[in-house]
């Protein structure tokens, strides 16, 4: 009784570890001119720029600055 349980809890594992391997197809429907995903906003237009490109273009400039590693380094 017991090898039979064994077994049929064996079988099971095994067909549920085969059917979480598998891989489905996926399709996706695409209307021919019609953009159908989030509209994407700017992004100086969100706070704390609330609209301030100048301000959001000068912190992504001192952004790229403080990520070059010659400057860091002071080399």
């Amino acid at each position: 009784m017991i090898a039979r349980t064994i077994l049929v809890a064996s079988a099971a594992a095994l067909a549920f570890g085969l059917a979480g391997c598998s891989d489905r197809d996926r399709v996706v429907a695409y209307k021919q001119g019609k953009y159908q995903g989030k509209t994407d906003s700017q992004p100086w237009s969100n706070a704390p720029y609330n609209g301030d490109k100048a301000k959001w273009e000068g912190d992504i400039r001192s952004r790229n600055l403080q990520q070059d590693e010659s400057r860091r380094t002071g080399g």
